[in-house]
């Protein structure tokens, strides 16, 4: 029987976010999950959370946008020598800004974070599972995926970059049993940033307006069990009520 294994998040940070609810869904599902974040404070409350629930949970600090610091990262992975069933791409880092006022450092900042540092992790997260032939990998899109409007232009730029990353992996991985997955959360999340940094906004959205964090890991682990002969490649989430 094989055992559970377990599974990698990057980009934890709140309690109420989506990475923190990937990592402690996966882990109430009995795998054993790394977390990964560069505030060593929450990754350690997750872990808490985590453990509060019966679950196992190791946390590593790194920046994901460091060739180096991802590096160490799998290498604890390889340490523990599980296999690796699912792992996420959460990193999500926005700039709001006009395009005339967005500098180099802004353009490249967001463009490393959300793109760079997937592709730095797919390098390791690849070569694992094509030597297992199995795993399910997500990548964590945005509306920007797939269209750019304007304070979001740069972030846009590097979120399609993304889902360009994406595309490339499932039609090379994908027939040797890799499950890639893009998800365009085309909407609000309702956690802690949206309600610290805009919530005028959350306000305005209305009951049942944002996305729940509960529903959006369902819909990722249902992914994740998807039969070989019928992978969903992009899936796009939003509330019922969001205009598109």
């Amino acid at each position: 029987m094989d055992q559970p294994g377990s599974a990698i998040v990057v980009g934890v940070g709140p309690e109420r976010g989506l990475g923190a609810a990937l990592a402690t869904y996966f882990a109430e599902k009995g795998l054993h999950v790394f977390i990964v974040g560069r505030s060593e404070e929450k990754l350690n409350h997750v872990v808490q959370l985590i453990q509060k629930v019966g679950g196992a949970a190791t946390s590593i600090i790194a920046d994901v946008t460091v060739e180096q610091d991802v590096a160490q990262c799998f290498g604890v992975l390889r340490e523990r020598g599980d296999v690796i069933r699912v792992a996420a791409y959460n990193v999500d880092s926005n700039i709001p800004a006009p395009f005339l006022q967005t500098d180099v450092k802004t353009f490249t900042t967001l463009w490393q974070q959300n793109c760079l540092g997937a592709f730095l992790f797919a390098k390791e997260i690849m070569a694992i599972m094509q030597a297992q032939q199995q795993g399910t990998v997500f990548f964590t899109g945005a509306t920007g995926s797939l269209r750019a409007k304007p304070p979001f232009t740069a972030f846009a730029s590097a979120k399609a970059g993304l889902r360009a990353l994406a595309q490339g992996l499932a039609r090379e991985f994908s027939p040797r049993g890799v499950h890639v997955v893009h998800t365009v959360i085309d909407g609000v999340i309702d956690g802690d940033r949206a309600r610290s940094q805009f919530p005028e906004y959350v306000e305005a959205k209305g009951q049942e307006g944002l996305l729940q964090l509960e529903d959006i890991v369902q819909t990722y682990w249902a992914i994740h069990q998807q039969p070989r002969s019928a992978w969903t490649h992009e899936l796009d989430l939003r509330p019922f009520k969001e205009p598109f």
